[in-house]
């Protein structure tokens, strides 16, 4: 059987696909906590193919996302200590749970790669052997992480720490309630937004975000107008599109001026002879 259904604590199929990985794994979660990541370490471990195999984890470093505990930032440290040919890319509106080794299997579910996801939750979801199959959720899911970040594991490192600062900020606003400490909270909540926006910012510019993203979406749905491609631009990239904000982080533009860098984008990708326009819409040449 290639496909079938995975219902309820999925904990044994996430093993038996962690333990059918030799070359490539591929992790797509939003929440991300530490017990998935341990175990995922010690099924490589114990197969013997820690040191070679390469992992991609595509997540969603948001504020709120680590301020609840839905992910855990360390978790990532430690599986790139364990695992050094690891790649985490950050992509903001991240809502897809898939789970792929090499070309062989491929989970794709409701279950975030939590405890609570693996254990504890009523999840659905459905395991396909489908070699075919399995390259195309691949492939398809390498284009969407392309849109995000690659997250260095320095800045990692110094999300992990400034995560753990704001924890225990807030725990102690939860026992002393002094105005000063929720008005220091609320401050290095927004530093540690700002910090996010500089590792959108890293190894990209404002111009190479929306030139990959316009290839993503005209490779995806075909021939689009300007007005077509900028809420499905904006739906991807909230962070950089939001109207109401001009910020510049490390020369990457967070704000209004989006629709004047998308124009910008497509003249560059037109200039390349990777797409062109009719007059109404614009398509890949």
């Amino acid at each position: 059987m290639t496909f079938e259904t995975i219902s309820g604590h999925w904990q044994d199929a996430f093993e038996r696909l962690v333990g059918s990985i030799r070359e490539y794994g591929l992790f797509v979660s939003p929440f991300i906590t530490s017990a998935p990541i341990e175990c995922m370490v010690q099924i490589l471990q114990k197969n013997g193919v820690a040191s070679e195999v390469r992992l991609e984890v595509l997540t969603n470093l948001s504020v709120d996302n680590i301020l609840r505990g839905s992910t855990d930032p360390a978790s990532f440290i430690s599986l790139m200590e364990a695992i050094p040919y690891t790649r985490v890319m950050h992509l903001p509106t991240l809502h897809a749970k898939v789970y792929v080794a090499d070309e062989s299997e491929a989970i794709i579910t409701s279950a975030n790669l939590t405890e609570s996801g693996l254990m504890v939750n009523y999840e659905y979801g459905v395991r396909t052997t489908d070699r075919e199959f399995v390259r195309r959720v691949r492939k398809e899911l390498q284009e969407y992480s392309r849109l995000g970040n690659v997250v260095p594991r320095p800045d990692i490192e110094q999300f992990a720490q400034t995560a753990n600062e704001l924890k225990s900020l807030r725990h102690r606003i939860e026992h002393e309630a002094k105005k000063t400490l929720r008005e220091e909270f609320q401050r290095r909540v927004g530093e540690a937004e700002i910090e996010l926006m500089a590792i959108r910012a890293s190894g990209k510019s404002t111009n190479g975000i929306f030139a990959d993203t316009i290839l993503y979406l005209l490779r995806r749905y075909g021939p689009m107008s300007t007005t077509q491609l900028h809420p499905l631009i904006q739906q991807i990239h909230p962070d950089l599109c939001d109207d109401s904000i001009d910020r510049v982080i490390k020369g990457v533009h967070f704000g209004k001026k989006w629709k004047h860098y998308v124009r910008n984008a497509q003249q560059f990708l037109k200039q390349r002879g990777q797409i062109d326009f009719d007059g109404k819409y614009w398509y890949l040449t």
